[in-house]
């Protein structure tokens, strides 16, 4: 459950309703969108004019018209009554049309610029932050802040123009009547601050739950075969129902709030009304003000405690938009850890020498020092080693071009962080990796890895078909290049025999796939971007004993005229290999071929005599 945890303890923190400075940071993503705002606050200030327009015809046509007996005027002004209302509707259609594109659009921007910043970081970065929250902050997050965009921040300009607007009549018609419409104000002030305090807390305790809810339901359905296989479903049903529990408890809290404020503020206007009728009514039966005046009043009085409510709705909007800033802008400015290098060296064809001079390597201190944590992808056995610890220690080799590595040694040896440190995943703390006799820090990191092709132990393939997923979405790679890399793999095999070939659809991670399958489009993919320099990192030891050989037979190919680097457990597959090279605590410990390094009968002996002893058994 910790990286549940971790996914939602942010959440607890609430912040400030308002915030100067993030909200002018926000709004420089509203400076492209200028004149869009600008129009929409125009047209707001128009609405809230005309608001006032009607109540005012109304007092006109009772004092000027109908108490006079004239009715030749009251057709022109039902008329202008009706063109104001018209004209209400068209402007709030446009003004509402105009913010939520602006909106939608803000959001466009602030998503692309989020992504692009997530795809620049280290592995570090997602070793210490787990893929709900990243996900939470592009998705959810960014969404919250539309609302403040499209209700918030500009509609706020319409609501206090709109008080303003009315006081001003109501003092214009009759001041008295104003004061005393405006003596129930301190009691609805103080109500209003009770509540924003209460549902601050309801609305807090609403995101905190929310988390947690998702952080089980993620973790659950992720380790539904555990779960399964281990009988657990009564248990974990169990807490799933108390989180489920606990939110619906805080969401009936925020209800109950809303139930009984916005009721409230019905209250208050009809108390308003009620005094304005029982002192205005009498002012008209002693002929101190005019009848219009009052219905006039009243009209007003319904219309001024609307723009109380709504924003007491924004304050929450703001709230919730001021929470989600701040954790979008703490990412934002989250530097990038391994950033390139001011003036890289060029980097465009390379022979593919390798050399590693007496690197010095730990998780702990890689990229902006924090520790990395269990949520790392691959190697975690060799980062749980990181709490100050050196996972490669004085680490000094040398591959010429086309030379072929095994790189062998207990987990935790260190073997899939020499992987790690060769594309600039991490950086090292000393020493130096050059590749051509280029320190890999003052190259540019994408075109570095252009020369890597990497097939990992735990292959991802993404959503789409199977020449998706070998071309990876690269124009360059034509059909004929796709079908060849597969059939020198030995991938091809299996792909003929699958609906629609190369076009069938792969579902999620591939789950439609077996590990065998996937682990030969991994290799079909690298040959397919045809690289210099070819890393395997415990490519055979989830697959089968047929797919093995298929994968050994395609290892000559794979390694031919490439610098090669390979991680296994399993020995029989780099027999081919030029050297081995043994690690042992992050140092090495052996170095040579295959049968020299039986003959010394050292740790390569054991391992082997182990190996083989097992596979007997």
């Amino acid at each position: 459950m910790r990286t549940g945890a971790n996914s939602f303890l942010e959440d607890e923190i609430v912040g400030k309703a308002y915030d100067s400075k993030l909200v002018k940071r926000l709004l420089k993503y509203l400076r492209p969108y200028k004149m869009k705002v600008a129009i929409s606050i125009t047209l707001l200030m128009a609405i809230s004019f005309l608001q006032l327009v009607g109540p005012y015809l109304t007092k006109i046509a009772i004092d000027n018209h109908i108490m006079t007996g004239d009715f030749t005027g009251i057709d022109r002004i039902g008329a202008l009554y009706l063109f104001v209302l018209l004209t209400i509707f068209g402007l709030q259609y446009l003004q509402v049309y105009i913010m939520r594109l602006t909106g939608q659009r803000v959001m466009y921007d602030l998503r692309r610029q989020l992504f692009a910043h997530i795809q620049k970081m280290s592995l570090s970065f997602f070793d210490r932050n787990p893929v709900g929250r990243l996900m939470t902050r592009v998705v959810n997050d960014v969404s919250v802040l539309n609302e403040l965009f499209t209700s918030g921040l500009v509609v706020v300009f319409g609501d206090f123009f709109m008080l303003a607007g009315i006081a001003i009549a109501l003092f214009f018609l009759n001041w008295k009547l104003a004061l005393i419409a405006f003596s129930i104000l301190p009691v609805l002030v103080y109500t209003a601050m009770i509540y924003r305090a209460k549902a601050r807390n309801a609305y807090r305790e609403i995101r905190v739950n929310v988390a947690r809810l998702n952080s089980h339901l993620h973790e659950n359905i992720s380790g539904m075969n555990t779960v399964q296989s281990f009988g657990r479903e009564d248990e974990n049903f169990e807490k799933f129902d108390i989180a489920n529990m606990e939110n619906r408890n805080s969401q009936i809290r925020s209800i109950f709030y809303n139930s009984l404020f916005f009721p409230t503020i019905e209250v208050f206007t009809a108390v308003s009304i009620g005094l304005i009728i029982w002192y205005g009514g009498s002012q008209v039966v002693q002929n101190a003000i005019l009848p219009g005046v009052l219905v006039a009043f009243i009209q007003y009085l319904q219309r001024f405690f609307k723009p109380i409510r709504d924003l007491t709705e924004k304050y929450n909007i703001m709230q919730s938009a001021m929470a989600s800033s701040e954790r979008i802008f703490k990412l934002i400015d989250t530097p990038e850890d391994l950033p390139n290098p001011a003036s890289p060296v060029p980097f465009a064809k390379i022979r593919g020498e390798i050399r590693f001079e007496s690197v010095w390597f730990s998780y702990s201190k890689s990229g902006n020092g924090q520790t990395a944590t269990e949520n790392a992808p691959d190697c975690n056995a060799e980062k749980q080693r990181g709490n100050g610890e050196y996972v490669l220690k004085d680490l000094s080799f040398q591959l010429n071009p086309g030379e072929s590595v095994a790189i062998v040694g207990a987990t935790g040896s260190g073997k899939t962080s020499i992987i790690n440190l060769l594309g600039r995943f991490y950086d090292i703390q000393k020493g130096s990796i050059l590749i051509d006799g280029n320190d890999i820090r003052e190259v540019d990191k994408y075109q570095l890895r252009k020369h890597i092709g990497i097939v990992l132990q735990d292959v991802f393939l993404f959503s789409g078909d199977i020449e998706y997923n070998i071309t990876m979405g690269n124009e360059d790679i034509n059909f004929a290049k796709i079908n060849e890399a597969a059939r020198h793999v030995n991938a091809n095999k299996f792909i003929e025999k699958l609906p629609g070939n190369y076009h069938h659809e792969i579902q999620e991670r591939g789950n439609n796939l077996s590990q065998g399958q996937k682990q030969l489009l991994a290799f079909a993919r690298a040959l397919a971007y045809d690289p210099e320099i070819l890393v395997l990192d415990e490519a055979t030891s989830s697959v089968d004993t047929e797919t093995e050989l298929l994968i050994q037979d395609a290892l000559k190919t794979l390694i031919k005229g490439r610098t090669s680097i390979i991680v296994a457990h399993r020995l029989s597959t780099i027999k081919e290999v030029d050297k081995i090279i043994v690690l042992k605590n992050g140092e090495i410990a052996e170095t040579g071929t295959n049968e020299e390094l039986l003959a010394q009968g050292g740790i390569y002996y054991n391992l082997y005599q182990l190996q083989y002893q097992t596979a007997e058994n």
